[in-house]
């Protein structure tokens, strides 16, 4: 192998490290942004809610989770916002 080559692998291994720790920074908010899209699903199947899924809905719910989704359908039912 050249030089060259050994650092092309060098600089491979590292994006992909990069990447890894990137990846598992951001699993907890797909998880919660997963959760709260899911409770906001049945909010709007099972008690007829029309709230907007919009960037800074699904902001809300990744950062808050379950409790996110809450004060969204509470801001949507009194129609303050997300209406």
């Amino acid at each position: 192998m050249t030089g060259l080559e050994i650092l092309v692998l060098v600089a491979v291994l590292a994006l992909v490290l990069v990447a890894a720790q990137l990846v598992r920074a951001a699993s907890p908010f797909i998880v919660n942004a997963i959760v709260g899209l899911v409770v906001l699903y049945l909010a709007q199947a099972v008690f007829g809610l029309a709230i907007a899924i919009t960037p800074v809905v699904i902001a809300i719910v990744a950062l808050g989770g379950l409790p996110g989704s809450i004060v969204v359908i509470v801001l949507s039912v009194l129609e303050i916002a997300f209406v």
